[in-house]
């Protein structure tokens, strides 16, 4: 407070200083121990995928390639965007300045723009390997797939320098007070990003692993009727282990589409998308939160991935030849 007793500013020496909201401080607290929390688990999760499928050779797979670039995205949320967005929420004032304010939003959204991709990458690596398993190591190669994953983030970062190039140019254009950061997407500009980044993907997505699902169903009958007459001659059919990676990253996917269908509310009413909506917090954080989901899901539904748990927390990795190790 001043000494008036009137409202605590965000710069107390400007008089266009925004007001700041107070908490109370057991409040404030919890919040930001739940921050912490959110943030630190993200990072720890992520970091386990990328050192699980760094490390040991035998997940050297296009599959757990695109695993891995979508986990070093989504450490990178918890470790960048979560404490700046949960900063931006406690404090009720933006106190990291103007390159801040115009980086932060691109960077968020290169970020999860470039998971869009990846999921796509993964929809399609899966209904190659379950509808055209006979030609699944020709066609997707380990170089082709790292090809794909540079395309998928350079397209990110230059697609959404063009959705944000008017906040990157005055990130401080719709400020009403000093100490505020707003970033506003018009409604035109949301719209086309709807379709870009989420209609179109899911889309794709959705089409892909229906196509998945039906055919996995047949070749499960083709192979209890293979087993019930053994002379009999079957089509080739997918490995038990792809069609199972396939129901799993189908889980993925679920989480992902429920995790981001809120944010797009704003450019689904017609509104503005706006980090000064008065809902937009809790939009953002529901979309965050696939980052953490992503790696708790993996250890649910993947033996390999819960043995290089058990092996780096027992610091077998240090051991000559832990490369090596039998993994899956």
């Amino acid at each position: 407070m001043d000494g008036t007793g009137g409202p605590l500013l965000c710069f107390p020496n400007l008089n266009s200083s925004c007001r700041r909201l107070l908490r109370p401080r057991s409040e404030a607290a919890v919040l930001y121990a739940l921050l912490a929390l959110a943030s630190l688990l993200t990072v720890k999760l992520n970091l386990l995928v990328i050192i699980s499928i760094s490390h040991f050779r035998q997940l050297h797979t296009p599959t757990n390639s695109l695993l891995l670039s979508l986990a070093v995205s989504d450490l990178l949320v918890g470790l960048l965007v979560m404490p700046i967005e949960g900063l931006r929420y406690m404090e009720t004032c933006w106190l990291l300045g103007r390159l801040m304010c115009a980086l932060t939003p691109y960077v968020s959204y290169c970020l999860l723009s470039a998971s869009v991709g990846h999921m796509v990458l993964i929809s399609i690596d899966r209904y190659v390997a379950i509808c055209d398993p006979l030609l699944y190591s020709t066609k997707i190669t380990l170089n082709r797939v790292k090809f794909l994953i540079c395309l998928c983030w350079a397209c990110s970062m230059i697609y959404n320098g063009c959705i944000l190039m008017g906040h990157l140019g005055q990130p401080d254009r719709f400020r009403s007070c000093h100490g505020e950061c707003v970033m506003v997407i018009s409604h035109i500009a949301g719209t086309v990003d709807l379709f870009m980044t989420f209609v179109g993907p899911c889309t794709v997505m959705v089409v892909l692993y229906m196509r998945v699902f039906v055919v996995a169903v047949s070749q499960a009958r083709v192979i209890r009727l293979q087993t019930a007459a053994s002379t009999v001659t079957a089509a080739p059919t997918a490995k038990k282990s792809e069609r199972k990676a396939a129901g799993t990253l189908g889980i993925v996917i679920a989480v992902f589409l429920m995790c981001f269908c809120p944010y797009y509310y704003p450019a689904l009413t017609g509104d503005d998308t706006s980090n000064s909506l008065s809902y937009f917090a809790v939009l953002s954080w529901i979309m965050l939160t696939n980052s953490c989901m992503n790696p708790l899901i993996y250890a649910l539904f993947y033996p390999w991935f819960r043995k290089a748990i058990k092996l780096i927390f027992t610091l077998k990795i240090l051991q000559p030849h832990s490369q090596q190790a039998k993994i899956q």
